[in-house]
């Protein structure tokens, strides 16, 4: 069903390329996407897409894990350098995710997310070829600023191409993914690290070069995935987003599967805009909206320390506390990001079924109350290496589905035309606030030796998260099978 266009350019024969600005156009785009069956296409959106939290956690993963190999000459780095580099990892993605955003609602999801993956692979690339702390840092901030960009542009997307009902799960799955790139990061290091296999003063570069060509292959791979319909038919482009989602059906049909027609209950009047004033998104984000800035941010805060404090020092705790030599780190990093991964895939069902309110105080509470009783343990050295990490593996078995949840309730309860500048500013203030002081503080306290001290740090990061439990299951809202419209009434609803 091709999108009504009223005002001035109706009755003005077929539907024109781009509508004028202004005009309203009556739309049944949402209600088509979310009445689709799951099917090869959002296979394929999970895939293209999602792919960019397997490059983060690799990223992560492999700065963490190639820490004893920094510290080596050339490089020479001290633990506050390793704090450095990964705090200037999460400044260039704080920059990226603030710029990025603002330009993904403006000119469109598809033209970011192939800028961004590009800027990503070719700065991890040439942090490959760092020659000292500076140009380390440096390089990262740039790897950082295209992962950052990735996440607002990328999350809009999926948000907008994935149906209603299974929302929850998607979102959590793909944020999970984290965990198979942290997985794959700590079996590169193990291999990388060997001098029987490669000099160890060059295996940290080939890692970071293995990164870069990953994110090649991803290139080619995206240019089957569409605009979001949603964006376009807000812009203007309503015949271009008529066939957009024409050409997604078709892919249903043509496999033989029969879809329901679309629920006439679900139209949408929308007055075209190009873009969203500043001023227009502040009064969105802090008026009209103000509750979920508050949940939003609480969440973003309480996991951004907890997930970059612990897991971007995990490998310095291992070397300075328990005496594991570099070259092992990856060893005990790898069952800990693959147990990880199984938390938002076991979980995630639960968002769509028991709801998003009930499940982020139980996620975000159960993850406090675990950290402080493995910190403990920790800090009267109750157990050795492997047992610290089997723990850490059930702390982050529910820690990383209730991290995953925060991106999901930012995306989700903002409008259309703010919401990858929304997923930008609360992943900018989360991690600025709780990110980057985060590696940075527990460098400076596993640097001191004080297992007292680093117990500290985890009481503080288990605080954070049970605020955000309360807040979250309090004030959240209830976002489960809903359609994204009737969550957060578009600001161009007519």
């Amino acid at each position: 069903m091709a999108s009504k266009v009223e005002g001035k350019g109706e009755g003005r024969g077929a539907t024109p390329e781009r509508v004028p600005m202004g005009e309203v156009v009556d739309t049944d785009i949402a209600g088509r996407l979310d009445r689709l069956p799951w099917g090869r296409f959002h296979v394929l959106v999970i895939v293209a897409l999602g792919i960019t939290w397997v490059l983060d956690g690799l990223e992560v993963t492999l700065a963490g894990a190639l820490v004893g190999a920094l510290r080596n000459p050339p490089m020479s780095f001290s633990e506050f350098d390793v704090g450095l580099a990964a705090s200037s990892y999460l400044v260039g993605a704080v920059t990226g995710a603030v710029g990025f955003g603002w330009l993904t609602d403006r000119i469109g999801r598809k033209k970011l997310f192939f800028i961004t993956l590009a800027l990503y692979l070719v700065a991890t690339a040439a942090t490959g070829l760092s020659w000292d702390i500076y140009s380390f840092c440096v390089f990262r901030f740039l790897t950082g600023a295209g992962i950052g960009g990735e996440y607002t542009a990328i999350n809009s997307t999926i948000q907008e191409l994935v149906p209603a009902k299974a929302r929850g799960w998607t979102n959590l799955v793909i944020n999970g993914s984290f965990w198979i790139g942290a997985a794959l990061g700590s079996f590169m290091s193990i291999v990388l690290l060997r001098p029987e296999v490669i000099d160890p003063a060059w295996g940290w570069r080939v890692a970071f070069f293995t990164g870069g060509a990953i994110g090649l292959v991803i290139l080619f791979l995206r240019r089957w995935i569409p605009e979001s319909p949603r964006w376009l038919v807000t812009h203007g482009y309503a015949a271009e987003a008529d066939r957009v989602v024409s050409g997604i059906e078709k892919r249903f049909t043509d496999a033989g599967v029969p879809l329901p027609p679309p629920d006439p209950k679900k139209h949408t009047r929308l007055r075209t805009r190009h873009h969203t004033p500043l001023s227009e998104v502040a009064h969105a984000m802090f008026v009209t909206s103000r509750k979920q800035t508050l949940v939003g941010l609480c969440l973003m805060i309480g996991q951004a320390f907890f997930y970059n404090a612990l897991f971007f020092t995990y490998a310095l705790v291992l070397e300075r506390f328990y005496g594991v030599p570099g070259g092992h780190v990856g060893w005990y990093l790898l069952p800990f990001a693959l147990g990880s991964f199984l938390g938002p895939v076991l979980l995630g069902r639960f968002f769509d079924t028991v709801g998003r309110r009930p499940m982020i105080a139980f996620t975000y509470g159960i993850s406090a109350v675990l950290l402080a009783i493995a910190g403990y343990l920790f800090k009267i050295e109750l157990l050795g290496p492997v047992g610290q990490t089997a723990a850490w593996m059930v702390v982050f078995f529910f820690a990383s589905a209730a991290a995953s949840s925060a991106y999901l309730t930012v995306a989700e309860t903002f409008p259309l035309e703010i919401r990858a500048l929304a997923i930008a500013a609360f992943y900018a203030l989360g991690t600025g606030i709780g990110g980057v002081s985060g590696p940075l503080l527990f460098g400076t306290l596993v640097e001191t030796g004080s297992r007292d001290a680093v117990f500290g740090g985890y009481l503080l990061g288990a605080a954070l998260m049970l605020v955000a439990s309360v807040v979250g299951g309090v004030w959240g809202t209830a976002a489960e099978g809903r359609s994204l419209e009737d969550v957060s009434k578009p600001l161009a609803a007519a």
